[in-house]
């Protein structure tokens, strides 16, 4: 059964298991904000134990009576604790109106905004908006956001960082900048992808101690995608074996003057366990492509009937990396996809199947767009595509019968079903030209290898994220080259 905190729902979602939880499941409201509050506590207390004194920001509704909870404890424990109330407390209801009641009784009385000196407090607890946002904060909540980024203090979101959407990660104008993020029932997808992860901080997830029969009623979660994937796909290879047995790759691309593509992706490819690669490119530079990876090997494409020769011998089929947009591209585009081979799309070559629409391709391929050849692809924005990255990788994968790989902070891979997964993984070092050849050759390589089109899509994107992350620990994320993470490749995927 898939660890909860691997799955990923949406804001209705989560009301969807919140209201199974009280009303199949017959737990209190009460009863599930009183954990809640206390995994948020138990957290701080874990995570800033340096921290003397608190102050807890609470708005109206659920989230603000998860504060309440907070500062009680805090109260029961011993720890100075200030509440600034955004709204008054006697004008909640519900399950917030008897936490902030059970908060009273201790002895609480609210402070009003605008307050002074924030920096007089270690931790701040952002109990202000919940999941249910879907504008921009304004007025009071607004200026009490700003303060909290600009305050000295550590800051702890409840459920999510207030002024964060929580499907889509984006952030909805002013935004909390959180140190840690505790989430609870169900992961919010909006976490981890778009402005999520710049917002949240270290994420947590509490499932407030509900049976697992909640979560299973939402069968069309989303995954998070783990850093061990590669355990149950990739096995150790037999000594009996040989590099036919790991695949043979064409790599075709690279119109004059853009022969890097295809020299990033055909390294990528080998390092991430390809057996053959050859690439396919323009005579001009077919020469020069492997003088520094012999490994490569390479031929000279002309037309169509060269490209023939070189796909009908190749298993696998990567194509797009610095194609470009020519007649040559053009034609090679259409060869590829005529051979029907498992395939890796990207670059140029998405550019120009957005114009051949409508375009289905082999049965199994794989689309690895950024957010500028998504938006090619669905006819819209790349400011579109990111207002909404989930929907928009869906939306590809349907489009085009594939699996989407859409590229960015919390690279999205989506099914042609709807299915789709986030990888966590990553950093800004690896928005670096190139980066992408590099990926779409790893991909193509794990296709090689055996694995699905959905398995290596998903491994591929982490085996990439990881590599990424590696190579920014030896040599910093400013400056980091898409070589840098080629180098990584096989230390991650060989576990090492």
């Amino acid at each position: 059964m898939m660890d909860q905190a691997n799955r990923l729902y949406t804001a209705e979602q989560v009301r969807r298991l919140d209201r199974c939880a009280i009303e199949d499941h017959g737990i209190p409201g009460i009863d599930l904000m009183e954990r809640a509050g206390a995994a948020v506590f138990e957290a701080v207390r874990q995570l800033f134990p340096d921290a003397r004194r608190y102050l807890v920001l609470c708005g109206g509704g659920n989230n603000g009576g998860d504060g309440y909870i907070v500062a009680r404890l805090a109260m029961e424990a011993g720890i100075p604790v200030d509440v600034c109330a955004l709204r008054d407390p006697a004008e909640l209801g519900g399950d917030a109106a008897l936490a902030a009641g059970r908060w009273r009784e201790k002895g609480g009385v609210p402070l009003a905004w605008p307050l002074e000196a924030l920096d007089a407090y270690d931790v701040i607890v952002d109990a202000l908006l919940g999941t249910g946002l879907d504008r921009e904060p304004t007025g009071a909540y607004a200026e009490a956001i700003e303060a909290v980024n600009h305050a000295n203090a550590l800051i702890a979101a409840v459920d999510i960082p207030s002024g964060l959407h929580a499907d889509t990660g984006v952030a909805l104008g002013i935004t909390v900048i959180a140190d840690l993020t505790v989430t609870f029932i169900g992961v919010k997808r909006g976490l981890f992808t778009a402005d999520g992860p710049d917002h949240s901080g270290d994420v947590l997830f509490d499932d407030l101690k509900t049976p697992d029969s909640i979560h299973d009623s939402e069968s069309d979660s989303g995954i998070l995608i783990q850093e061990n994937i590669f355990e149950n796909l990739l096995f150790d290879r037999p000594l009996n074996s040989h590099k036919g047995d790991y695949g043979s790759l064409a790599i075709v691309g690279s119109e004059v003057g853009m022969s890097g593509a295809v020299r990033l992706a055909g390294e990528a490819a080998l390092r991430a366990g390809a057996g053959k690669v050859t690439i396919g490119t323009r005579p001009e530079h077919a020469s020069l492509v492997n003088i520094s990876c012999p490994e490569l090997m390479v031929r000279a494409v002309t037309g169509p009937e060269d490209a023939g020769l070189l796909l009908e011998a190749s298993d696998v089929v990567v194509a797009g990396t610095g194609l470009g947009r020519t007649d040559w591209s053009r034609a090679m585009l259409r060869a590829c996809i005529d051979a029907g081979k498992p395939m890796v799309l990207d670059a140029d070559g998405l550019s120009l199947l957005a114009d051949m629409e409508p375009e289905r391709g082999p049965r199994d391929w794989v689309l690895t767009p950024h957010p500028g050849e998504a938006g090619r692809l669905l006819g819209t924005s790349a400011r579109e595509v990111q207002r909404d990255r989930v929907a928009a990788a869906q939306a590809i994968a349907q489009r085009y019968d594939a699996v989407a790989v859409l590229k960015g902070c919390g690279t999205v891979v989506a099914r042609p079903d709807g299915v789709y997964a986030i990888c966590p993984l990553g950093n800004p070092g690896m928005s670096t030209a190139g980066s992408g050849d590099v990926l779409a050759g790893v991909i193509g390589a794990l296709l090689g290898q055996g694995l699905d089109t959905w398995q290596a899509a998903q491994a591929g994107v982490v085996a990439h994220a990881s590599a990424g992350d590696l190579a920014a620990s030896q040599v910093g994320q400013r400056g980091m080259l898409a070589s840098d993470i080629t180098n990584h490749v096989p230390a991650v995927l060989n576990g090492v």
